[in-house]
């Protein structure tokens, strides 16, 4: 049976707590900040005007995200494959949702709102000591702010060792790569491009 509507959905679910609806924020306070600060990976979604959305890992060392003020953060956009769908997506709709990470807690905290691009000489200083300094970064002008509980990365058990599987578990990313897109070229190993990503990083 399939769920059609909003009333089905709440009957089923019942009414949210009182603290899951008052957390909302719509600036940075001091928490938010001090998350950001010690964060050094984010996911950013992103849509485009034709509803089609993208899910872009983002990472550097701790605090990688810059706050302007307690209304306005700088995303770097670091090198990669220059595909570019989350920019895209952005001169589109101007349309952002985040969720930052810190490694071995199991809190995470969103931040959504408008975004846009920049290559404001201001803003990419910001950013210069990277070894490979971004072109331009993401505005993320805040609209709603809120920590979001620990359940989904306790049942994961994300940050406990025991849970980490063996690279040896998987195929190389160079031979799950060839068997969906094929080529004749011969398969990158993984140590071959480990070693090739991290001039890049």
């Amino acid at each position: 049976m399939s769920i059609e509507n909003k009333e089905q959905l709440r009957t089923l679910y019942g009414p949210p707590g009182g603290r899951a609806l008052k957390k909302v924020m719509p600036t940075l306070d001091g928490h938010a900040r001090n998350f950001l600060a010690k964060s050094p990976f984010g996911v950013i979604s992103t849509i485009d005007a034709q509803g089609h959305m993208d899910t872009s890992p983002r990472g550097g060392k701790p605090g990688f995200v810059q706050v302007l003020d307690e209304q306005t953060i700088l995303i770097p956009d670091a090198k990669g494959n220059k595909l570019l769908d989350s920019l895209h997506n952005i001169l589109e709709t101007g349309r952002i949702a985040s969720l930052f990470m810190i490694p071995g807690m199991d809190e995470t905290l969103r931040v959504n709102g408008r975004a846009s691009l920049s290559e404001n000489p201001d803003y990419l200083a910001l950013f210069q000591e990277e070894k490979n300094p971004p072109k331009t970064c993401i505005v993320l002008n805040v609209e709603e702010v809120f920590l979001h509980c620990a359940k989904a990365l306790m049942r994961a058990k994300l940050w406990d060792p025991a849970s980490q599987m063996e690279r040896t578990d998987l195929p190389t990313m160079g031979q799950m790569l060839k068997d969906q897109i094929g080529g004749s070229e011969d398969v990158e190993s993984q140590e071959e491009m480990v070693k090739r990503y991290q001039k890049d990083l």
